[in-house]
């Protein structure tokens, strides 16, 4: 596997080229993804003045069997914007790398193990089947459409609430494919909307923005109030 440079809109010196060849250790790389395919490089420069400290940006984008794996930085030459991307890439495959060990280490909980490891989950009897809910606490249970509500109510649904600091679009991507899941929840950190970013087809994604449109928003207050008064 070799490392690809390219340059976009700038050129690339050969002795940036030796530098990102000697930085990118290859082997190291590889025992924290044995399966890399691609490793590019990308040297790009922001010709606004006022953005003089940070005006080179280098981007590493990794490409195996797995998730591609992305890291940016920015400086005020493209050696130092190279070392805090490889910082950046080498901290995600480590994390990476720990979360794949991690779960191949993890043993196997039994059938009767389940209730007690995982919240909400179903409860067997002595022979293998299903404790109603009204056997396993005394609480009876009744069907509303697909929901299953306890007791005589009110309908309680499940609520998380998470604490999310604004991210990129790519930030997102590499986010939802390192958990595993076929979408995921952030802030964009440039529209700073509410967006979920989530899986189509293979690799393709799709991305959703929410916008509240202002005046919608008081039409429909203003409605409810009057009802409110009706």
């Amino acid at each position: 596997m070799d490392i690809v440079v390219k340059g976009r809109k700038t050129e690339v010196p050969e002795r940036f080229r030796k530098h990102v060849a000697e930085k990118l250790k290859l082997d190291k790389i590889q025992k924290l993804d044995a399966k890399v395919i691609s490793l590019d490089v990308e040297v790009s420069k922001e010709p606004n003045p006022r953005q003089a400290d940070r005006c080179e940006r280098v981007e590493i984008t990794l490409r195996s069997r797995g998730p591609v794996i992305r890291a940016e930085a920015a400086a005020s030459d493209p050696y130092a914007a190279l070392d805090l991307a490889a910082e950046k890439l080498e901290a995600r495959l480590r994390k990476q790398h720990d979360k794949r060990h991690t779960r191949r280490g993890v043993r196997r909980l039994t059938a009767a193990e389940v209730p007690d490891h995982v919240p909400g989950a179903a409860t067997l009897n002595g022979n293998g089947g299903l404790v109603p809910e009204e056997e396993s606490d005394g609480v009876p249970t009744k069907k509303i459409g697909s929901l299953e509500v306890k007791g005589e109510g009110p309908l309680v649904v499940r609520e998380k609430t998470h604490v999310a600091s604004p991210m990129s679009l790519d930030q997102a991507l590499y986010e939802m494919e390192l958990v595993g899941h076929d979408f995921y929840l952030f802030v964009d950190s440039e529209t700073k909307q509410p967006s979920v970013v989530y899986r189509r087809h293979a690799y393709d994604y799709g991305v959703i923005h929410l916008s509240t449109d202002q005046m919608v928003a008081e039409a429909q207050a203003a409605d409810a109030g009057g009802t409110l008064r009706g």
